[in-house]
């Protein structure tokens, strides 16, 4: 049975910071990519960050400078800083896991599983 279940997440004000945690089961964690996801109220899901094995991290741009994407293979979780949030964060975000290389790691039709959730609310 495969999970991925998130926390952390909030209702915040603007320049506040959270971290989201995304703990895995059910796979081999170490060998897959992880990827954090975000879909707004009325917008489409929206890459934030992905990381892989080696470490390599990569970022979307509305988010690059601001949150920070780690993993913790020992403890098979993922985790995902978020500092300076804005009002423009507040979404569902969205912890995955992905088969294959880093390759198409910024594409949701790329990841084999999906958490269901974590809301984050930032007030502006």
């Amino acid at each position: 049975q495969v999970q991925l279940v998130e926390s952390g997440g909030g209702l915040v004000q603007a320049g506040d910071s959270l971290r989201l945690s995304c703990a895995a089961s059910g796979f081999t964690f170490s060998s897959y990519v992880m990827g954090w996801f975000r879909q707004a109220a009325g917008k489409e899901r929206e890459f934030v960050a992905a990381i892989i094995r080696s470490g390599y991290r990569t970022y979307g741009d509305v988010v690059k400078g601001r949150f920070t994407i780690s993993r913790d293979n020992a403890k098979n979780t993922v985790y995902l800083q978020m500092n300076s949030l804005k009002h423009e964060d507040t979404a569902v975000y969205m912890c995955a896991a992905k088969s294959s290389g880093y390759s198409s790691a910024t594409q949701a039709s790329e990841y084999d599983y999906w958490g269901q959730g974590t809301q984050v609310t930032v007030s502006s």
